[in-house]
């Protein structure tokens, strides 16, 4: 984990007398100081004073500020459909607040001019693929955070972003909770389903062939923490990367315990899929374990997002999904994740 260094000085408190006055002077005001450093792949930040106004440029921050009772001033979109890039899993969070100003990152970079007319006081970059460049001029702006160096670019796990947020804003402690609040279900799922223990787990898409996430990738980190192991020599076949193309040579790859699909069109993709003859000749096809996640729709969402927030709401649909597809019996019907 990436390490932060987190001081909060206490208040103090001085009553000033005046010499050879015999009223007393008012007490100075109770004085705080606030700081925090957190360390990333560009050096490190320090934050001198609590931050109000907070642009993300990360693509999944929000839900940690919001989780933490903070509503940013703008946040980046990645997914679209969602009025201030907020999704339902995270709405209630808002309130009556007024919704973040969207931006837009097309793949030329953050917007910086519209996030310099915002004034922000910190930005958060955490959940991004910041470049060197990029963080140089943010930081002429405002207080950046970068992705941490520990990970490859989008691979910072949803506790760190939880963490790093609440060190950045000062509700480490709080931030801690949340965590454990989402971990301790992951518990409570793994002990009501033993069978997920031992089993393998993949999950993919249909772009451009057969595209799978490796295991610095959230969306396998989601199946790890459900107990599922993934294939021993993902990571070999892929490289460093969260995600890469195999080709039909290293199908036996897909061959898992449980094999989860985020498809756009679910008729079209597993049609598409199984005219495939190496693909449908698979154990994991034959016995029914595939499971589809339809891109586009909230719970499609919420499996790319995966925040503390939004894990909540995965888990309550596709833990069944998973269940049904490693019970042993193939005439069980896994349904689809819409």
């Amino acid at each position: 984990m990436t390490r932060v260094l987190y001081a909060l000085a206490a208040m103090t408190l001085a009553l000033v007398t005046g010499c050879g006055s015999a009223m007393p002077q008012a007490p100075v005001a109770a004085a705080s100081a606030f700081s925090a450093t957190l360390n990333h792949k560009y050096g490190s930040t320090t934050i001198t004073a609590k931050p109000k106004r907070i642009v993300t440029v990360g693509l999944v921050e929000q839900d940690a500020l919001l989780a933490l009772g903070i509503v940013p001033v703008a946040t980046t979109e990645w997914l679209g459909g969602y009025p201030g890039a907020i999704g339902p899993w995270a709405k209630p969070k808002l309130g009556s607040a007024a919704v973040p100003q969207v931006l837009k990152d097309t793949g030329s970079g953050p917007q910086m001019e519209k996030i310099a007319a915002l004034r922000p006081d910190l930005i958060l970059a955490l959940y991004s693929g910041l470049t060197q460049e990029q963080y140089t001029t943010l930081s002429k702006i405002a207080p950046t955070v970068a992705q941490p160096k520990e990970h490859i670019d989008y691979g910072i796990s949803w506790q760190e972003v939880t963490n790093q947020v609440g060190v950045a804003v000062g509700e480490p402690a709080k931030a801690d909770a949340l965590v454990k609040q989402v971990e301790d279900r992951f518990a409570a799922v793994r002990k009501e389903h033993p069978e997920f223990a031992g089993q393998t787990g993949l999950m993919g898409t249909v772009y451009e062939g057969y595209f799978v996430f490796g295991s610095q990738d959230p969306r396998s980190r989601l199946l790890t923490s459900l107990g599922f192991k993934l294939p021993a020599d993902l990571d070999q076949a892929i490289g460093d990367k969260f995600g890469a193309n195999i080709s039909r040579e290293r199908l036996d790859l897909l061959d898992t315990g449980a094999l989860l699909w985020s498809v756009t069109d679910p008729d079209k993709d597993k049609a598409t899929l199984r005219a495939d003859t190496v693909y449908k000749g698979l154990k994991v096809v034959k016995e029914g374990r595939e499971v589809f996640v339809q891109d586009g729709t909230d719970f499609g969402n919420s499996v790319s997002f995966l925040t503390v927030l939004s894990l909540p709401y995965v888990l309550d649909t596709l833990v069944p999904r998973l269940a049904a597809a490693v019970d042993g019996n193939p005439a069980t019907e896994v349904g689809l994740t819409s």
